[in-house]
């Protein structure tokens, strides 16, 4: 067994080694505690601060300039301020003055693609821009330096510039309201429209006869002729002639509904007869009221196997035809001609308004098969070659 003695000696080693130890902490605390504490006096006071901002003035030293220069930067800035208003308010009186008091009307054509700077040259170069310099500030100011529609614009001296430049970013290039009438051909159709240089005739007759252009407008015909609507349009030059076209042929599908085709096909045409017929009604005759009646009497010659010999069948493919048809006329070698051949032509003569086309789907109640003009814009009708000869004897003595 282990000696008790021993144990408590070991003990007491423990105590004796530890009790220092602890001493030592306790009298470390008891003379911090009894230490006094250091209080500053005002005058330190007002040093420790000094110090501080010696420290701060020290920091910024590096960014400090001398006052000259700052007086030199207010007045720059003050110089710049004024320019800046001075430039200000001559913009706002070169913006809201007139270009001149001529009240003269300009054509101005701007080219798809143009810059502003461009088109700003343009204007210039007929007098529409009085100050390079001060029309281009304006127009960054409204923003219009990447907003302006090409096609032809109509200005007048006495806008303003703003006017100009809220015209050129609204885009209100010129129109031209275009009235094509009732019956026109194709020629007279192409006529109209270069008078007014909204098309180039060269690509129109090229685009009248051009397969993949007609397929693609849904006409199953060598030519365009009668697909033209004439209505009342309104073209810009900024059209293409393709669009152009295109835009007249849709007329013609809005206004030719699947009943109007439906209802020709009951009469044995199919689409491009049905124009075709409704073409020499148009052509027949100018009065609205008498086309049911020469639509009858086409209908009532089909049926007997009778020739249509219409006039203007006979010189349509003419190119010099001056008004008037002559009986050397009516002898012509063409296909168009109904006076040698039988039944319909191959192709329409004319582009036929809704009342031709109307009245060849409903013709007269009437057993007529003749009719000759009596020189007024209306016809005589007769049933018998006696009766309409007698006719013809009676109106062609009319000078």
């Amino acid at each position: 067994m282990p000696n008790s003695a021993g144990l408590s000696g070991f003990r007491h080693k423990i105590i004796l080694k530890i009790n220092p130890m602890e001493k030592i902490k306790e009298s470390k605390k008891k003379n911090i505690a009894k230490k006094p504490r250091k209080t500053l006096q005002p005058a330190d006071k007002g040093k420790r601060k000094t110090e501080i901002k010696k420290k701060h003035s020290t920091a910024f030293k590096f960014f400090e300039l001398p006052r000259i220069v700052w007086r030199v930067l207010k007045y720059v800035v003050l110089f710049f301020a004024a320019v800046f208003i001075f430039f200000f308010v001559l913009l706002i009186s070169y913006s809201v003055t007139s270009i001149d008091n001529k009240n003269t009307t300009v054509l101005v054509d701007i080219p798809t693609g143009s810059s502003f700077l461009k088109v700003t040259e343009i204007l210039n170069g007929v007098g529409l821009v009085n100050s390079r310099f001060f029309f281009y500030s304006l127009a960054i100011t409204k923003r219009a330096t990447r907003n302006i529609r090409a096609g032809e614009y109509e200005f007048n001296t006495s806008l303003t510039p703003a006017a100009v430049i809220d015209k050129l970013i609204r885009g209100e290039i010129k129109t031209y309201l275009v009235t094509i009438p009732e019956d026109f051909s194709m020629k007279e159709i192409a006529a109209r429209l270069e008078y007014f240089k909204l098309i180039d005739d060269e690509t129109f007759f090229e685009l009248a006869q051009d397969e993949s252009f007609l397929v693609s407008l849904g006409i199953m015909s060598d030519s365009i002729e009668g697909y033209l609507f004439p209505d009342t349009y309104i073209f810009n030059r900024s059209m293409s002639t393709r669009q152009i076209m295109k835009i007249m042929v849709s007329q013609f599908w809005k206004k030719v509904t699947p009943e109007m085709v439906k209802k020709a096909e009951e009469l044995g045409f199919n689409i491009n007869q049905f124009v075709t017929f409704a073409s020499i009604v148009g052509k027949e005759s100018g009065a609205d009221a008498e086309k049911p009646l020469i639509s009858a009497v086409f209908h009532n010659r089909l049926k007997k196997k009778m020739r249509l010999q219409s006039d203007p069948t006979a010189v349509y493919d003419l190119e010099d035809f001056d008004g008037k048809v002559l009986k050397k006329h009516l002898k012509r070698n063409s296909p168009y001609n109904t006076y040698i051949i039988n039944g319909l032509p191959p192709g329409p003569i004319a582009n036929p308004g809704w009342t031709s086309l109307n009245a060849a789907l409903y013709p007269a109640p009437v057993k007529y098969l003749y009719f000759v003009s009596k020189k007024d814009g209306t016809h005589f009708f007769s049933d018998s070659l006696d009766m309409h000869n007698q006719a013809i004897n009676r109106y062609r003595s009319i000078k």
